[in-house]
This record gives structure tokens, C-alpha cells and sequence, in this order.
């Protein structure tokens, strides 16, 4: 059986790229990465937040072709399902969907605010009222899934969809120093920690490009 491919854009600012990465490492899947260039449609598209609907990551096995990420990470439950991507209890399971799928659909200030850049670090952001709101919301999802589900992921001992989900809000808190409880705060150094980032980490650092848009000078 030929490996997989998943296609993602950059690193340092894809956050629906790593979404799809994690769900492919943590489904135990066997894949190669496609690194499309910057200057590519799809990809401008989903880094700079030109198009509701985003052909990026994008992942190829066994003749699927799957792009939308809650997509990926269905069709991986489906062919993985020893992982553990959807939580085993149907309640948990429905609490699991929910909160990613808000993660998919929402958090618009969040995203605009505070774009992803792994590499950038501003310790003194000023957040506005817009992604304060979101933020807010981010850290109530946490902390009410750490506190039904006991830790260390959201949902319990296994790494989630909702994890991979929300890993690179992990990431934006920890690049514009987010403040947050301590609860909410161990589980991003939780997640940062994890091995699969600090691959996605050290891949992020080594990019050579930059993208003027999502490097403003804040």
C-alpha cells in the first residue's frame, strides 16, 4: 500500500495545517508531507483567511483525497479507530465533537487578533475586547473538559481531535503570552511539550520564509 500524503502550507503560520499534522500522528498514520510554496492559491488562501472554505491540509491515502480538517479527522477514525481520535463514551464523544467543531467554525477575532507565527514571541500584546471575548470562551472549553474528563488532555488520558484542534491556540497564547489560570496554562505547556510539536516546532523554526502580512509589527 503506497504511504500517505498530507499537503500543508507553512509551519510558522498554518494552524489548520498542524490540525491536520496532529490527527495524522496521533492516528499512528504513516504519511509523507507535501510542502506547497507560499505563493500557492490554496495556500495563501488559508494562512491569510481569504476564503471560507480551505483546501489546505489536504490528505491523499488508499485513493481518498480529504481536505477539510473535522473531514480528516472522521475518515482517520474511521481507518484508525484503535487510536482513540473520538472519545469511546458517546457522551464524551458528543462533548469531544462539539468543541471542535466550535474550534472549526469559530473564534474569527481570535484568529485575526492573534494570527499564528511559532517563531514570533510579543510578550507585552495588547488584546482587544473582540479576541478577549474568544479567549475567554477558549479557557472556559478547557477548563471544563479538564475538570470532567481529569486530565491531561481535554478528554482524559488519550490525545483527542479536540487536542489537535486547539494546539495551535496553545501556540498563539504561548507567541502573545496569553494570560490564563494555571489549570489552562499547565495544559498549553502540556501540549507545547508534546513530541509531535516540538517536531512541528523545530520545522516551524527552520523555514526560511516570511510573509509580510502575518509579520506586522506589533
Amino acid at each position: 500500500m503506497a504511504k500517505a500524503t498530507l499537503s500543508i502550507s507553512s509551519k510558522n503560520y498554518s494552524s489548520w495545517s498542524l490540525r491536520g499534522w496532529l490527527l495524522c500522528k496521533f492516528a499512528g498514520l504513516d504519511f509523507t508531507e507535501e510542502m506547497l510554496p507560499a505563493n500557492d492559491p490554496s495556500a495563501r488562501a488559508e494562512l491569510l483567511l481569504l476564503s471560507p472554505s480551505f483546501l489546505v491540509p489536504c490528505l491523499k491515502h488508499s485513493g481518498s483525497k480529504v481536505w477539510d480538517t473535522l473531514a480528516i479527522a472522521e475518515y482517520l477514525h474511521e481507518t484508525h479507530p484503535d487510536a482513540g481520535l473520538w472519545p469511546k463514551d458517546a457522551i464524551a464523544r458528543a462533548h469531544c465533537r462539539s468543541v471542535s467543531g466550535e474550534m472549526h467554525s469559530g473564534f474569527a477575532n481570535l484568529r485575526a487578533a492573534l494570527p499564528m507565527n511559532i517563531k514570533a514571541h510579543y510578550p507585552n500584546f495588547k488584546i482587544w475586547a473582540g479576541a478577549q471575548a474568544d479567549i475567554d470562551r477558549v479557557l472556559t472549553i478547557w477548563k471544563e473538559a479538564l475538570h470532567k474528563y481529569k486530565g491531561p488532555y481535554l478528554f482524559g488520558k488519550t490525545l483527542t481531535v479536540a487536542d489537535a484542534m486547539y494546539a495551535p491556540v496553545c501556540s498563539r497564547f504561548t507567541t502573545y503570552g496569553v494570560d490564563m489560570n494555571a489549570e489552562c496554562a499547565a495544559y498549553v505547556k502540556r501540549i507545547m511539550a508534546l513530541p509531535e510539536m516540538t517536531e512541528w516546532i523545530h520545522g516551524a523554526k527552520a523555514e526560511p520564509e516570511e510573509m509580510e502580512e502575518l509579520d506586522a509589527e506589533f
